[in-house]
């Protein structure tokens, strides 16, 4: 299965974060599943590159032409594949198409846009995708108290919510992408509510 992983390219978060990414890579990599990912070296992606890799798992890289013509970030030079794109809008879609499952680590703006972009696909129809945070160290506890904020003041349809899962290990992670079963419910009742 090609998995995409979303998640921070800064090179200043802490280790544990690192190193509990590059685990999912390593383990998912060892099941036989590839990445496709934004292509870069630095932060998570970097991790999540490095630890497929050690599986053992072939990589394929998305970015932008001018992030190398500006050097606007180190791209991961072990790439089994890179895809050059014209704007930040083909590189998620490339990601978004080509991945038969989703993982959001943790991450800054980029991140967030990313998340918040494929849910949005999934709740009008156009995917029914596995969508896993990986809520390491309560990262995302934020994120989750908030999208309840959001749908208890019927901003958003509650069944939204059942749309993405939340992980605290790698483990569940792998075990609900492995055995994910997409849900049935039409899309425009996730969209206008009972």
């Amino acid at each position: 299965m090609k998995i995409c992983i979303f998640g921070a390219a800064s090179a200043h978060i802490d280790n544990l974060y690192i190193t509990a990414v590059e685990e999912l890579g390593e383990k998912l990599a060892k099941r036989g599943h590839s990445l496709v990912f934004g292509a870069g070296a630095t932060g998570l992606m970097g991790a999540a590159a490095r630890g497929f890799k050690k599986g053992g798992g072939f990589v394929h890289g998305v970015i932008p032409e001018f992030f190398r013509e500006e050097s606007i970030e180190a791209i991961y030079d072990d790439c089994d594949e890179i895809s050059y794109t014209k704007t930040m809008s083909d590189r998620k879609t490339k990601m978004e198409d080509e991945a038969e499952a989703f993982i959001i680590a943790p991450g800054g703006v980029g991140t967030f846009e990313e998340f918040f972009e494929v849910l949005t696909l999934k709740q009008l129809g156009r995917h029914q995708k596995a969508l896993a945070i990986f809520n390491i160290d309560g990262y995302y506890d934020g994120l989750e108290k908030f999208m309840h904020t959001v749908n208890e003041r019927k901003f958003t349809n509650f069944r939204c919510n059942e749309l993405y899962s939340y992980f605290n290990s790698s483990d569940e992670i792998i075990d609900y992408i492995e055995n994910y079963v997409p849900n049935s419910t039409p899309w425009q009742k996730l969209k206008i509510g009972d």
